[in-house]
């Protein structure tokens, strides 16, 4: 958790500031309306409340797999390069955004290429936000829905990361400053292809790419997109974590992916393949 929370976050309740409040014995956020957040022990704050959300968060054995498979390395190219692309749109960065933050592995790259930006992460799910305040632990780690009203203030942030994760366009354009940056990241067709059938995921659709800009238009400019690709040498228990970190976990069944992984021979090529689009706020 941040040594002090910055008036850039506003509580969800009344819109007020949300900043560290007074001495005690556990970390929290409150506004001058007295509404308080305690920080959970592992260093998030959770700022839902009453029913909460209807979407499905990520559960434990899917954060789990996600941990396992990021930390294998397969995915640092692609993250290598979103770093790369953010630093160079918005250099002087002050302030970044990770909508959809998962476990903080993709806001964690792009921070080491901007080490004096403030960095806040997003997720509904409590068990990616405890890994997600581990690894960040100067970030603001916020247990909320991208779906709601973001509890930031207006033109508040420099840059908003959204890495294969729910777009809310008009609320990234309410928070970002003029000039800001939005970078969308989706997976291309060719991703994963060799195992989608094998570990029982779903196909991508050719036209991801041109849906996100198109869900974006007259609230954002397109400015750039790269295309980043290589081959990974997954083994059986890189498959089963990339099978199981993602929407197909709910559905999968289990017992057979591991009958079918057992009787692979060894390691296997697959393809990663990622769009990365830049946008610049409108």
């Amino acid at each position: 958790m941040p040594p002090a929370a910055s008036p850039l976050l506003l509580c969800p309740l009344c819109r007020g500031e949300l900043l560290a409040a007074g001495p005690g014995s556990v970390p929290a956020l409150s506004c001058p309306q007295g509404h308080r957040y305690d920080a959970a022990k592992q260093g998030y704050f959770n700022l839902l409340t009453g029913s909460g959300t209807k979407f499905q968060a990520d559960t434990a054995e899917m954060v789990q797999a996600r941990v396992d498979f990021l930390s294998a390395g397969h995915y640092q190219p692609m993250a290598n390069e979103l770093a790369r692309l953010v630093a160079g749109s918005v250099p002087s960065a002050p302030t970044i955004l990770d909508a959809g933050a998962g476990t903080g592995y993709y806001l964690d790259v792009v921070n080491r290429a901007l080490p004096a930006a403030e960095a806040v992460a997003l997720d509904i799910s409590k068990f990616a936000l405890r890994r997600a305040a581990r690894a960040l632990p100067h970030a603001h780690c916020l247990v909320w829905d991208v779906w709601r009203t973001l509890p930031l203030a207006d033109a508040s942030v420099d840059a908003v990361l959204n890495v294969f994760a729910p777009r809310n366009a008009a609320e990234f354009r309410r928070v970002l400053r003029p000039g800001g940056i939005l970078a969308v990241v989706t997976p291309q067709p060719a991703h994963l292809q060799e195992i989608r059938g094998l570990a029982g995921m779903l196909d991508i659709g050719d036209e991801k790419e041109s849906r996100v800009a198109g869900s974006l238009e007259g609230r954002f400019d397109p400015e750039q997109t790269v295309h980043c690709e290589y081959l990974m040498h997954l083994r059986a228990a890189d498959i089963s974590n990339a099978a199981l970190m993602g929407p197909s976990a709910r559905h999968l069944d289990r017992d057979a992916l591991r009958g079918r992984l057992a009787e692979l021979p060894g390691p296997v090529a697959v393809t990663a393949s990622f769009a990365l689009q830049l946008f610049r706020a409108a």
